[in-house]
């Protein structure tokens, strides 16, 4: 894998799916604890699949407006490194989660039109990274996870002062063509990488990441 191009592989639930991203070359391999999601991790399950991650790793929890005394929970039982907050959270909620925590905050925000752009700024002052996602469809469940992409064009030559990652809809198919319309380092995929909502295939992990290898070089 190329050291500017970096993926994490979202939504595990497994010890052996984590060995898989690891082994294909993931930089992060992420847990969504959210009840909503098919890919709905319990603490339990979710320590299991952690500490199939070798260190150096980066161990992603996504949650969707979860409450302080939630998250405490979450991190007591669950070796994570990085929150990623994937709701309606303000940018001073992001602020005050990362200085009670101590931990880096991903701020997960979807994208649609233009006018989604700004609220991108606005936490790429308070976030470590930002999440570049598409915005979830009207009456959605979800607010990710959704395999839909957004026009990539709209965050063309657009650049922020923190790391920021992309995300909706990714698959081995369509990875170099998100990459050189968005320029993006960092790639985030999910369903791409499933035979079923929720079923990460070790095949469909190791031919996105040998995509992402390809552009990456």
């Amino acid at each position: 894998m190329s050291e500017t191009m970096r993926v994490k592989i979202c939504g595990l639930r497994r010890p052996e799916d984590v060995a898989a991203a690891v082994s294909a070359g993931a930089a992060y391999v992420g847990f969504v604890f959210f009840a909503r999601s098919p890919r709905h991790v319990d603490h339990a399950t979710a320590r299991a699949a952690a500490l199939a991650a070798p260190a150096g790793v980066v161990k992603v929890a996504l949650t969707v407006d979860a409450t302080d005394d939630e998250l405490a929970a979450l991190l007591a039982a669950v070796p994570i490194d990085m929150l990623q907050l994937h709701g309606r959270e303000s940018p001073e909620r992001v602020a005050r989660l990362r200085a009670r925590f101590k931990l880096p905050v991903m701020k997960a925000v979807g994208i649609a039109t233009r006018d989604d752009l700004p609220a991108l700024d606005a936490h790429a002052r308070v976030a470590d990274q930002i999440l570049v996602d598409a915005k979830p469809p009207p009456g959605a469940e979800r607010p990710g996870g959704n395999a839909l992409a957004f026009d990539w064009r709209l965050i063309a030559g657009r650049r922020w002062p923190v790391p920021w990652m992309l995300a909706g809809g990714l698959r081995s198919q369509n990875v170099a063509e998100a990459v050189r319309l968005t320029g993006a380092r960092q790639l985030d995929v999910s369903s791409g990488v499933e035979r079923a909502p929720g079923v990460k295939d070790a095949r469909l992990i190791g031919e996105f990441m040998a995509a992402c290898r390809t552009v990456g070089a």
